[in-house]
């Protein structure tokens, strides 16, 4: 018996336990580094910076582009965010960064980057929040082909470049879980984009502002059942305000100062959720609807520089939380001062009155 239970033990040795252990381990512990492609797509976009913001040194200090600033991986060592604002940058950005598979987020912002837009990213199949506000990249936003599968990009700030031309309108299409989109301070031309909510039914935020657009307001407003914001001011919009953006109730702020949009505003009234209503220096005509204290939740009633007259509703002692009126140079606005309900005219802590004007 001896003799067996030696032998027993010799086909096994405790070395063999050990690394049975290590083996188990590292098959259970995911890989100690990034992969090889995601590292070469990062070290690509160093090679296109003629400034780098000291990046270099801390990425080549460290073989493990998970460790690298501004880089965050998952569990499993695939990159998942790039994230390197206001660090500087000059230079264009790689197209190699649509390699990285596994990218949600994207942030290049507040940088002097300058080129263009790499497609790439745009029909990242895996990129959720895209982020290049704040640079000087320049030229159009090419269409996607047409046989370009839905893309899950849910956030897009391409805001205060130098972009021109038309905004493409297959981004509403392939773009299905799009939430934001912030193109102004820009120079894009043309009509405004079409909104296509029926593809993009959680879409809720639109800025637009300091751009060239013109022209009508396009159709497709009334499927945005989410929109809250629409901000289009400061371009060279015209003609009247269309029935279906009075649809939209779900709207709590509208932004469409500086055109050359016209009409009466009776419809206003129906966005009901409204919190801030800026149409200044437009050319809108007619009265401001006395139903306008309907609006509860209105806080800013912005109606300067346009052509409107009439008497300023008494119903406006209805918007409890309206702290900001402004009808400057609104033309012939009268307003019976003293018998105007004060109440709606708030102070702050230094007795401010933070009413802007109704001077008419």
């Amino acid at each position: 018996m001896k003799s067996l239970d030696h032998s027993h033990r010799s086909q096994f040795p405790i070395p063999f336990f050990g690394l049975a252990l290590v083996l188990l381990v590292f098959l259970a512990s995911p890989t100690r580094s990034c992969t090889e492609q995601e590292k070469s797509s990062l070290l690509q976009l160093l090679a296109g910076l003629s400034h780098d913001g000291d990046l270099t040194a801390s990425w080549r200090s460290n073989t493990d582009c998970c460790r690298w600033e501004g880089i965050n991986c998952s569990p499993n060592r695939m990159v998942t965010d790039v994230v390197l604002a206001s660090r500087g940058l000059e230079g264009s950005i790689s197209p190699f960064l649509g390699n990285l598979t596994s990218l949600l987020r994207l942030d290049l912002s507040h940088n002097l980057l300058s080129g263009g837009l790499p497609l790439e990213l745009l029909q990242s199949s895996s990129i959720l929040v895209l982020d290049v506000s704040f640079n000087r990249l320049t030229g159009g936003l090419s269409e996607l082909p047409s046989s370009t599968p839905a893309r899950p990009l849910q956030v897009l700030n391409i805001s205060s470049n130098l972009f021109t031309g038309r905004f493409p309108s297959t981004i509403w299409e392939v773009m299905k879980s799009l939430v934001a989109l912030n193109a102004s301070t820009n120079s894009f031309t043309g009509q405004m984009p079409t909104m296509s909510c029926v593809s993009a039914p959680s879409f809720a935020v639109l800025e637009l502002s300091f751009n060239k657009f013109s022209g009508n307001i396009p159709p497709g407003l009334s499927n945005c059942s989410m929109l809250k914001l629409l901000s289009v001011g400061n371009n060279h919009l015209s003609g009247t305000l269309p029935d279906e953006l009075f649809k939209v109730t779900t709207l709590e702020h509208l932004s469409l100062p500086f055109n050359w949009l016209e009409g009466e505003l009776k419809g206003i009234i129906k966005l009901t959720n409204l919190v801030t209503l800026d149409l200044g220096k437009n050319e809108f005509r007619g009265n401001i609807p006395e139903t306008i204290g309907e609006l509860k939740k209105l806080e800013e009633l912005l109606l300067d520089h346009n052509s409107m007259s009439g008497e300023l509703p008494s119903a406006l002692s209805n918007c409890t939380n309206l702290v900001t009126l402004d009808l400057k140079q609104a033309n012939s606005i009268t307003a019976i001062f003293q018998s105007f309900p004060w109440s709606i005219v708030r102070k702050d802590r230094q007795s401010e009155v933070s009413l802007v004007s109704i001077t008419c």
